[in-house]
C-alpha cells in the first residue's frame, strides 16, 4: 500500500503548529484525545508539542 503524503492545505497546518501547536492539532481533529495531549506536551515543552503536531498532521486526513 502506497504512502499518502499530506495534501499542500496542510502547508499551512505546518506553520501553525510551529507557533501554537495545539490549534493546528485541533483544525486537524477537532476535541479528540490527541488534542489534549498536545496541550499535556505544549505546556510541558513547546519542542515536544510542535513534534506531536507535526506527527498528528502528517497521518492524519479529513478535516480542515
Amino acid at each position: 500500500m502506497a504512502k499518502v503524503v499530506s495534501p499542500t492545505s496542510d502547508v499551512v497546518l505546518y506553520f501553525l503548529a510551529i507557533f501554537i501547536p495545539p490549534a493546528a492539532v485541533f483544525f486537524k481533529r477537532g476535541l479528540a484525545a490527541d488534542f489534549w495531549i498536545n496541550i499535556l506536551l505544549w505546556i510541558l515543552g513547546w519542542i515536544p508539542g510542535v513534534i506531536h503536531a507535526w506527527w498528528i498532521i502528517s497521518r492524519s486526513e479529513g478535516a480542515m
